[in-house]
Formats: C-alpha cells, structure tokens, sequence
C-alpha cells in the first residue's frame, strides 16, 4: 500500500513510502460513508480491518456479515481504544467528527502507531493518497492532504491514459528478468534491453496478454542488442517545461549521458532520468565552461563507449544552437545521431508574451539574427535588411550588445520611434517584458537590470501586443 509519512526529524512535508499490509490488522473508527472509501482501499490490500462505529452503514455491515472486516466496538472511548489499538499497523480516523477523530489520532500517535485523520492533516501521521492501480502498478498522488480534489482530477487524468493490461506488461516483464539478465549482466544493458521492448511491438504484445508473440520479441532484442552509442540532439524549448515535445520527453528519460547548456532551466533537467550522467557544459558571454570542439569529443567519446548521449539545447538545436557543427562532428567520426527539434525562443517567447511576430497589418516577414559580436567586437550583420520596416526582426543573444543593436538600426533608416519588446526569461514563471523604442530600450534594459536568456524583438508588431487578464 503506498502511503506518505512524515520523515524523521522533518515538520512540513512528507516522505513516500510503501507498506505492506496483507494480513495486517488495521483500525478502521467509524461505520458511515467516509469509513467506507477508505475500507475499500484496505480491502484491496489485503488488510485485516477492525472496526470501531456505533452504527454501521448498509456497505460496512455487509463486510462484517461476509468476515471481511471485524465490528469490535461501539461507542468511542479511551479505554475502548487503548484495548484494541495495540498491535495494529495503522488506524484510520474516519468518523464526520474532526473532533472525535482528532482524539483517536492523539491516542495513535502516543502509542506510536501511524495515524490518518481523515481530510485533516494536521494531527495525522500519515496521508493516503489518491492511486490508480492496474495489477502490480500502482500510482499514487499526493498534495500533501493540501488539494485532495486536485489529487482525485490527476487521479482521473492518469486513469484515463493508462492501458488496461499495464498489470500484465509488468507481470510478464517480472517474470522474463531472470532471462535479461543471464544473457546481460550489466544494469545498463539490461535496461536497453527492457528499454527498447516497451518501445516497440513487444509491449503492445505483453499488454494484450500475447507472452508468445512478446517472448518472440524480447529473443530477438537480445540477440540483436547493440552496443553502438548514438547522440540525440533535442531542443528543450524556451523554458517552460509543459513546451517540451514528446520525442523530447521520451529521449531525455532514455538517456544515459546528458550534456547540457547554461542557459538551460533547471526544471527542465528535473525531467530527465534520474540515473543519468550529468555534464555541465554552458557556455556563458566571454566565459566558456567548455569549448565546442570538447563538446564534441564528449559526446563521441561517450558515444563510442556505447552510451546513448543527450545533447540538451535551449530552443531549436539548429537556430543558433550550433547544432550544425556538432552533427557535422558526428557524422565525420561514423557516430549515429538523431535530431529533435523544440519551440525556438523566437516564437516562444513572442507568444507567452503576446506579440504577433507576423501580424498581417505590418509584419509580412520576420528575420531571426543574433547579436553577438565577433571577436574583435564589431557587430556585423545585415543591417540593409533588418532596417525593413515591413517585417519584425527578433534577435537572440543581443543584451551585451544592446545600445550597439538599437544605434546600428537607427542609422540605416529605422526612425527612434519604432517599438521594441524585451522578454527577459521568456515562457517562465519569472518572465518579465520591457516596452520602449530603439532610443530608449538600451536605458530600460540597464535601469531594470536585465540579464540574459532575453530576446529583443523590433518592429510594429510590438504594438499589437496583447496581455491576457
């Protein structure tokens, strides 16, 4: 049975853990509708219910009548309660009192014994979450007793999308561990192994109940089980986690290697496997934690060690990304990769912020260029171009070099008036977004203290912006 309860030593929060509780006797006070969802639940684990309740409902009684719970007392009282609760491995307080069940958690906890207070948090010693249960899989959903309608909502969702036979998959795949792991002793080829058969038909096989046609399929992965690494170059998007493609999703919980980038929101790395590799390999404006050519030596020597190497963008891999470069490495030293592209900030950032980049009343194109300089300081780019006041002209990377960025539109042609929008940590929860001209944005951006990631974007489109209530 999954529970949470309170860590040693720890006032807030909760730590999961699991219980068994086949044949273990439980004190379920109470006999009316609230006792009944959580008598369910110990039924379905097996529990040995106890029961204390002046009046029981009609479901209550019809477990006492068929022996799947025991009525050993009536009326609640101390001496009562101190007579049956030793010995039991948890007890429910689950009358509609919160006064009487805050008693019976009183009593509990200085017997040390867990406690749930049902719908009361404060005086339990544990809380039940919400579960969804198929077979052995079991998925529980806890708010801390905080939100237990927003438990039940999530509850639902899961319930939704997750396959009736899940039980069987994981009871077939119990029962051929054995078999994986004789033929690869190594945790992480095994994982590859079980990785690559939910993947494919062997899950789709084991989910209907077909072991034959799944045992087929499982035979053949670990005979043709590769040791060649690959790279997957995957765009993380501009930061909000929720943006992130399936595909994304799918192969930074495969990885076995995670290169990441500085600018790289840290919720994101939250959705990667835990068991990965983390390398931070950021860079940052005149300061690399590593080069580009020793990032692409660590992901083909990584590779080549047979990993499945992560390579975690911001953004798109291939719009100022160098995703170009590192898969031109790849190829030349015959490592296999594959290319999952994400929201770029561009357009990212534009919409949580509520700017149209082509709106049909003034934008027809839009240009992306980023404003980095070169070496030796001097920005160039296409100003005949980006001075185009039929189009919207985002650019990346442009906060260092913002006062140079503004004065170089304005001497080819693009009046002091023409808006511009800065979106300082575009699509996250501290998103902040300046409105101004080219004369006055560079003085907005040093006033407000904006730092990157940020993205500018010029033109009449910054006019048509609109904020949501």
């Amino acid at each position: 049975m999954d529970t949470e309860m309170p860590a040693s030593g720890v006032e807030t929060g909760w730590f999961p853990i699991s219980l068994r509780l086949e044949g273990a006797r439980v004190l379920l006070v109470g006999g009316g509708e609230v006792a009944v969802n959580k008598g369910r639940l110990l039924l379905d684990h097996g529990a040995k219910i106890e029961i204390v309740a002046e009046t029981l409902n009609g479901v209550v009684q019809g477990w006492v009548d068929e022996g799947l719970a025991r009525h050993v007392g009536g009326r609640v009282d101390d001496e009562m309660l101190r007579q049956v609760m030793p010995g039991c491995r948890l007890v429910y307080a689950a009358t509609d009192d919160r006064a009487v069940n805050r008693t019976v958690a009183a009593l509990a906890d200085s017997l040390n014994i867990p406690v749930c207070a049902v719908d009361d948090p404060e005086p339990s010693t544990f809380i039940t979450p919400a579960q969804v249960r198929r077979g052995a899989v079991r998925v529980a959903i806890s708010t801390a007793g905080g939100a237990p309608v927003l438990a039940r909502r999530l509850r639902e969702q899961i319930e939704s999308w997750m396959p009736e036979g899940t039980g069987r998959l994981a009871a077939y795949m119990q029962s051929r561990r054995p078999r994986v792991s004789g033929t690869y002793p190594a945790v992480q080829d095994r994982k590859r192994v079980w990785e690559d058969f939910l993947d494919g038909a062997g899950a789709e096989a084991a989910l209907s109940g077909d072991d034959v046609r799944a045992d087929r399929i499982l035979d053949q992965l670990l005979i043709e089980q590769k040791k060649a690494g690959e790279v997957w170059l995957v765009g993380g998007g501009p930061g909000d986690p929720d943006l992130l493609t399936l595909k994304a999703l799918h192969f930074m919980q495969n990885a076995d290697v995670v290169l990441y980038d500085n600018l790289l929101p840290k919720v994101l790395l939250e959705r990667v496997r835990r068991d990965a590799e983390l390398i931070f390999v950021g860079k940052q404006r005149d300061r690399h934690a590593m080069p580009q050519s020793a990032i692409n030596a660590e992901m083909i020597r990584h590779a080549k060690a047979g990993q499945r190497v992560l390579r975690l963008k911001g953004g798109d891999p291939f719009i100022f990304g160098r995703g170009g470069e590192e898969i031109e490495s790849l190829v030349e030293a015959g490592v296999a990769f594959r290319v999952v592209p994400g929201i770029t900030a561009a357009s990212g950032c534009a919409s949580y912020a509520g700017i149209p980049l082509t709106h049909r009343d003034c934008a027809q194109a839009c240009l992306f260029v980023t404003g980095h300089a070169r070496a030796d300081g001097v920005l160039d780019l296409p100003w005949d171009d980006m001075a185009d006041r039929r189009q919207t002209v985002v650019i990346y990377m442009g906060i260092s070099t913002l006062p140079e960025l503004m004065a170089g539109l304005m001497k080819n042609g693009l009046p002091q008036d023409w808006p511009v929008a800065i979106v300082e940590r575009g699509t996250q929860p501290a998103q902040r977004v300046l409105t101004g001209t080219l004369s006055t944005i560079a003085d907005q951006a040093a006033t407000a203290a904006v730092s990157s990631p940020a993205l500018v974007i010029v033109g009449e489109v910054v006019r048509h912006r609109v904020i949501s209530l």
